[in-house]
C-alpha cells in the first residue's frame, strides 16, 4: 500500500484546537457540591478519592457524564429520543471540554432468564453464525442456534389487491433454537399440590392454604365452590377424575357466582397467572415465602438445561455443538476457536479469538458463554460490559468506571490497572471513582474530595499527583499508606460447622471444617468458588447443627421509589409517633404515603409528566417544592423541626437529634446507632433505595439484622462488606465484625481486602485459580501462617501487604 509523501513542516505554533485539553467544571451544585470548580485533564487517568458520601459520585456521575450523556442525546431525532430517558441538565454554572462518555458501571445485568452472558456480549452471536456456516449436519440460519428464536410453522391464504384481486396460497417458516419445552429458560417448573390445599377437607371446610384465599373471599374460593363443576362439600381426595381435571386444568369458562359473571378457570392456570408471572423479589415476604415452598424449579429434561432445540445441539463441529461451545469455561473455548482454521470465515474467527481473549485477560475467562446474566457480582457485570470497549476503535472518548476493583483479588487488580492504563493510552480520558491504594497510585492526576460525607463534604480538599496527595494532609493522604497488622492473639474456636463433600458449582468434593465463635474470612482469587461454598454448602451444614444463618448481600433492595434508609429500617415509624405525641394529631399525618402527602404529587415529591411519543419527565412538584408533606403538615415541629427537615438530615445529624433534648426518642436512636455502627452515618434518611451503592445495600441490611431479636447460635455470612468503604471506615467495619463476635456470634466474610484478612482468626483460602483451576481449599490457618507459608496467591499478596 502507497503511502502519501508529506511536504509540510510541522508548525512550531501551537495549533488553536490544543487548547482544549482540560475538562472544565465551574460551580458544581449537584447533590452535596458546594460550588466546585476543577479542572480535569484530558488523555490522562483521574481518579476520584474521598470518604463514602464524599460527593465522588455526584461529581463524575452526576454532573460530568450525566451532562456528556443529555448532549449526545440531543443530537438523536425528536422520534428516537422519545425512546431515550430525558435527563435533566445538571445544577452547573459552566461545564467546559466535554466528550463522549461511556459509563462502564456496577448496575447489574437484567435477570431475564433468557439473558445470558453470551447474549449480553457479540460473543453468542459469532458463534451463531460461525456454527450456520460450519455446523454439520446444516440446520438452517444463524436463528436455527438462537435459544430465544422459536420455531415457527404457517400456511394459508392472502389476498393481494392488484389490478384484480387475486387469492395466492401462502406458507412460513422459521427455523429456531429454542426449546419447545422451556420456552428458552434451561429450567421447567414444578408446582407441589400438597401446599395449595389440604386434600382431607372439602372446599366448604377451607381446604385451600394459599395466603390470602380465604372462605368468604368470592373472586377465589367462592368461585370454585360456586361453580358447579365440583361438589363444594366433598373432600378433594374423593373427587372423581372428570372433577379433578375441572379442578386442576379446566379451560377459563364465564360462570355466575351470586348474580355476578365471574371467570372459572383450573386452579393451576390461575395460581400461575396470579403468582408466578410476577417477579419474586417483588412479592411480599410471605407470598414470596409460598412461591417457595409450592414451586420447584427443575433442569429441562428435553434440553438437559442447554435451552436449544434438538436439532441445534445435533449440528456440530469438530464433534463440539453450539451448546458444547456455550458450556465450556471462555478460556478454553478460546482455544478451541484458535484450532480451527478456516479461510472462508477467517474474518469472524479473528473477531471472535479477540473477543474470547478479552474475557481472558479482563480476569473472566472462568465463565461460561451460557451463565446466567443475573447471577454475575456487580463487579463481574462491570468487567462484562468493558469486553465492549477493549477491542473498540474509538479514541478521544471519556470512559467512566465506578470502582472498577470490586471483587477483584489482589492479584487480579494488577491486571485491571492495566486495562485501565490501556484505555488511557488510545487517547481517551480515564475517570474513575475509587478507593483502593493499588489503582489510586497508577492515577496521572488525583481529585479527593470531602473533607467529610454528606453535608460535612462536597469540597476539593486535594488536587494533583499521588505524591502530593500523601503529603498534602487530607484523610485519604493520611490513611493511604495505612496497613493493618497481624493479630498477636487469635480467638479460640467454640465448635466447627463440618463441610463434606461440597460440589456447587466448580467445588471439588470439598472437605473443609468452618471454626464457629471466631471471624472467619474466606478468601481466593475471583471464580475460586468462594460464594459457592459460602451461601451454596454452608447454610445447609448450619442448618443440621442447628446455627441460624444470616446472609447479607449486596443484591438490590426491593421497593418503590418512594422507599428509603427511613422506611426500610422501620426507623419512621417511632419518628411519626414522636412527632404524633408533641403535637398531639395523628401519626398517619407524617407518613408521604398517607393523609399527610401533598396531594398535587401524592407524596413522590416529584411530577412525573407522560409526554406520549418522548421519554417521561420527572419535575420537582411546585406545590410542595420536593418536601413531599402538605403546607399544614410542615407546621408540626419536633425539636424546631418539621418532618421533611428530619428526612433530609443525614444519618450521623439525626443521631444525634434523636439521642437528647425534647427531640429524644430512644426507639429512634437505637436504629441510628445500628447504622452509624456499619458506616453509613453520611446517607440521608430520605435518600431513595433506588441510589444506593452495593455496599451500601448491604450494610444497611446488616444494620436491620443487627436489630433483630438473635441467640447467640447465629452465623452471619458477609459478601465483600468493605465494597465502596474509604481506607478510613475499613477500621470502623473491622471493630464491628469484632463486637459482633465478641457478643458470642459466629461472622464469616468472603473478602478480598488484605487488611481484613490480616484482621481473620481464621482463614480458608480457595484456588488455586478460578473455575476448573479452582475449587480446592488450598490453605486453612490462622492470617500468621499463611504469611509464613506464602504456599498460595492469597498468601503473597498478604504478605507484601503486612511487610512480612
Amino acid at each position: 500500500m502507497s503511502k502519501a509523501q508529506r511536504t509540510d513542516a510541522q508548525s512550531p505554533v501551537q495549533h488553536e484546537a490544543d487548547d482544549h485539553d482540560l475538562i472544565r467544571v465551574h460551580g458544581a451544585r449537584v447533590n452535596n457540591l458546594k460550588d466546585v470548580s476543577i479542572e480535569i485533564p484530558k488523555r490522562r487517568l483521574t481518579v476520584f478519592t474521598g470518604v463514602s458520601g464524599s460527593g465522588k459520585s455526584s461529581l463524575v456521575f452526576g454532573t460530568i457524564a450525566a451532562e456528556s450523556q443529555r448532549l449526545i442525546n440531543e443530537t438523536y431525532s425528536t422520534f428516537v429520543q422519545g425512546f431515550m430517558p430525558t435527563l435533566a441538565r445538571p445544577e452547573v454554572d459552566v461545564l467546559d471540554g466535554l466528550t463522549t462518555a461511556i459509563i462502564v458501571d456496577q448496575q447489574r445485568m437484567g435477570a431475564d432468564p433468557r439473558s445470558t452472558v453470551g447474549t449480553a456480549t457479540d460473543a453468542n452471536a459469532m458463534l451463531r453464525i460461525l456454527f450456520s456456516r460450519l455446523g454439520k449436519p446444516h440446520i438452517g440460519s444463524p436463528s436455527a442456534y438462537a435459544f430465544n428464536v422459536a420455531s415457527v410453522r404457517a400456511s394459508g391464504a392472502i389476498t393481494v389487491e392488484r389490478g384484480a384481486k387475486k387469492t395466492v396460497k401462502a406458507t412460513f417458516n422459521r427455523t429456531g433454537g429454542m426449546c419447545p419445552r422451556c420456552e428458552g429458560r434451561g429450567a421447567v417448573s414444578d408446582i407441589d399440590l400438597s401446599q395449595l390445599y389440604d386434600d382431607s377437607k372439602s372446599i366448604a371446610e377451607g381446604a385451600f392454604t394459599i395466603p390470602g384465599w380465604k372462605s368468604d373471599n368470592v373472586w377465589t374460593v367462592g368461585v370454585y365452590a360456586q361453580s358447579g363443576f365440583l361438589d363444594p362439600d366433598k373432600p378433594i381426595r374423593r373427587f372423581t377424575k372428570k372433577e379433578m381435571q375441572d379442578f386442576l386444568y379446566h379451560e377459563p369458562t364465564k360462570v355466575k357466582v351470586n348474580g355476578v359473571n365471574l371467570t372459572y378457570e383450573g386452579l393451576i392456570p390461575k395460581i400461575q397467572k396470579s403468582f408466578l408471572s410476577k417477579d419474586r423479589e417483588a412479592m411480599q415476604p410471605h407470598i414470596r415465602e409460598f412461591v417457595d415452598r409450592a414451586v420447584t424449579f427443575t433442569t429441562c429434561p428435553d434440553c438437559d438445561g442447554t435451552r436449544l432445540s434438538e436439532a441445534a445441539r445435533s449440528s456440530k463441529i469438530k464433534r463440539i455443538s453450539i451448546a458444547d461451545a456455550c458450556a465450556m469455561e471462555i478460556r478454553d473455548l478460546a482455544e478451541w476457536v484458535r484450532g480451527l482454521h478456516e479461510p472462508s470465515v477467517a474474518p469472524l474467527l479473528t473477531a471472535l479469538q479477540q473477543t474470547l481473549d478479552s474475557f481472558v485477560e479482563i480476569g473472566l475467562g472462568y465463565l461460561a458463554l451460557d451463565r446466567a446474566s443475573g447471577t454475575l457480582s456487580g463487579g463481574e457485570a462491570q468487567r462484562v460490559k468493558m469486553i465492549r470497549h477493549l477491542g473498540s476503535s474509538l479514541t478521544d472518548v471519556t470512559y467512566v468506571f465506578d470502582e472498577p476493583t470490586i471483587g477483584l483479588h489482589p492479584h487480579d487488580i494488577q491486571r485491571m490497572n492495566g486495562l485501565l492504563l490501556r484505555l488511557r493510552n488510545k487517547g481517551n480520558t480515564v475517570l474513575v471513582v475509587e478507593h483502593k491504594p493499588e489503582t489510586i497510585t497508577i492515577a496521572d492526576h488525583v481529585v479527593d474530595l470531602g473533607p467529610g460525607a454528606g453535608t460535612e463534604g462536597g469540597t476539593v480538599c486535594f488536587e494533583g499527583t499521588v505524591e502530593g496527595l500523601r503529603a498534602g494532609g487530607t484523610i485519604t493522604g493520611r490513611h493511604f499508606d495505612d496497613r493493618a497488622t497481624l493479630k498477636e492473639t487469635v480467638r479460640k474456636p467454640t465448635g466447627a460447622l463440618e463441610v463434606r463433600g461440597a460440589t456447587t458449582h466448580n467445588l471439588r468434593n470439598v472437605d473443609v471444617d468452618v471454626p464457629l465463635g471466631v471471624l472467619t474470612v474466606v478468601t481466593g482469587v475471583a471464580g475460586s468458588g468462594k460464594s459457592s461454598l459460602v451461601h451454596g454448602s454452608l447454610p445447609r451444614q448450619a442448618g443440621a447443627a442447628g446455627e441460624s444463618v444470616i446472609s447479607v448481600d449486596q443484591s438490590p433492595i426491593r421497593g418503590s421509589r418512594r422507599s428509603n434508609p427511613a422506611t426500610y429500617t422501620g426507623l419512621l415509624e417511632p419518628i411519626r409517633k414522636a412527632f404524633a405525641k408533641v403535637n398531639g394529631v395523628k401519626p398517619a399525618l407524617f407518613s408521604a404515603n398517607s393523609e399527610g402527602a401533598c396531594p398535587n404529587c401524592n407524596g413522590a415529591g416529584v411530577i412525573y409528566t407522560d409526554l406520549a411519543m418522548m421519554a417521561g419527565v420527572a419535575t420537582v412538584c411546585e406545590e410542595c417544592e420536593g418536601k413531599r408533606f402538605q403546607a399544614s403538615v410542615l407546621e408540626y415541629h419536633l425539636g424546631g423541626r418539621d418532618i421533611s427537615e428530619v428526612l433530609a438530615m443525614s444519618v450521623a445529624e439525626a443521631e444525634e437529634f434523636f439521642g437528647s433534648g425534647e427531640a429524644s426518642t430512644p426507639a429512634a436512636h437505637r436504629v441510628l446507632s445500628r447504622l452509624v455502627d456499619v458506616g453509613l452515618g453520611y446517607l440521608s434518611l430520605g435518600q431513595p433505595l433506588t441510589t444506593l451503592s452495593g455496599g451500601e445495600r448491604q450494610r444497611l441490611k446488616l444494620a436491620t439484622h443487627l436489630g433483630n431479636k438473635a441467640g447467640d447460635r447465629v452465623v452471619y455470612v458477609l459478601d465483600e462488606p468493605t465494597t465502596g468503604l474509604h481506607l478510613a471506615d475499613v477500621e470502623q467495619l473491622l471493630g464491628l465484625l469484632d463486637r459482633l463476635v465478641d457478643s458470642g456470634k459466629s461472622v464469616i466474610v468472603v473478602e478480598h481486602h488484605q487488611a481484613v484478612m490480616a484482621h481473620a482468626d481464621w482463614i480458608i483460602d480457595l484456588g488455586p485459580g478460578a473455575g476448573h483451576d479452582g475449587g480446592r481449599v488450598v490453605f486453612e490457618g490462622t492470617p500468621a501462617d499463611l504469611v509464613t507459608a506464602r504456599s498460595t496467591l492469597t498468601g503473597e499478596h498478604l504478605a507484601e501487604y503486612v511487610g512480612a
